[in-house]
């Protein structure tokens, strides 16, 4: 079993607009991170290789997908399939976000 209380995770190092983020589950198929972005800062993030699923556990703003924009809160669920443009944006208040990875994240 691999288990892990989400709460006490706080990811670091954070960039210069204080988004941070922490794998912290991983198999051959799937892994696991939480990303946090403060309200008003940037999501810097490109497309990524692998499909994602994003699930807010905290906060409000708004996701971008392609050229689709969709307010998130908590217990929002987003996927996002791989190689598509995504971001989050007018990020009201900070925001908790699990991501789900498959295969597993590679970070570049």
């Amino acid at each position: 079993m691999k288990a892990q209380e989400i709460p006490d995770l706080n990811p670091q190092p954070r960039d210069a607009d204080g988004h941070g983020y922490v794998d912290f589950l991983r198999s051959q198929k799937l892994s696991v991170g939480l990303a946090v972005w403060p309200a008003g800062s940037t999501d810097r993030q490109r497309p990524h290789k692998e499909d994602e699923v994003y699930y807010v556990i905290s906060g409000h703003g708004v996701i971008r997908v392609a050229d689709e924009d969709r307010p998130v809160k908590p217990g929002s669920l987003v996927f996002v399939a791989a190689a598509v443009e995504h971001r989050f944006h007018d990020i009201e208040e900070d925001l908790r976000v699990l991501v789900f990875w498959a295969p597993p994240h590679i970070r570049t």
